[in-house]
């Protein structure tokens, strides 16, 4: 039988922060969506980095939202978190470049996205969008637990 375990609150953080990859769950004309979503932990927070479309529109219109991270090996082998909590635009130009600096740095990846402005097959230019996320709550699992290893 899998033995699954409740990860601590320092156990979730240093999860939060080796990741940077998710699933982020919010309701998009009172319906579920869910999307792939990269972020940056700076605790307490998340940032979020996307573009203005339906993801932004659906944040805006009603921030609680969830993020949702995990780390599969095998079915046997895996730890996921999930954190729920309100997801608040970024306005002033301060905070959006302190965000897109910690985003660069710890995801480089990204940093074409971020110092690029392109145009969609739609015309539409393509606008970046950081939130802040602040959690209301924190929970994980893992099968690599204290007492899985017993």
């Amino acid at each position: 039988m899998l033995d699954i375990d409740e990860m601590g609150q320092q156990e979730i953080q240093g999860f939060l922060q080796q990741v940077g990859y998710g699933h982020l769950g919010c309701i998009h004309e009172g319906k579920p969506y869910v999307i792939p979503m990269h972020y940056y932990f700076d605790d307490p927070a998340l940032y979020l980095f996307t573009t203005e479309g339906m993801k932004t529109h659906a944040i805006d219109a009603n921030p609680e939202v969830c993020l949702q991270i995990e780390e599969i090996h095998d079915p046997l082998h895996w730890r996921s978190v999930i954190v729920n909590g309100r997801a608040d635009r970024l306005t002033e130009q301060p905070d959006i470049d302190h965000a897109l600096q910690f985003i660069k740095e710890h995801n480089p990846t990204l940093s074409p996205a971020i110092n690029r402005t392109w145009v969609d097959s739609w015309g539409r230019a393509e606008v970046i969008a950081v939130y802040r996320l602040h959690p209301s709550e924190m929970s994980g699992r893992t099968t690599e637990g204290v007492s899985s290893q017993s």
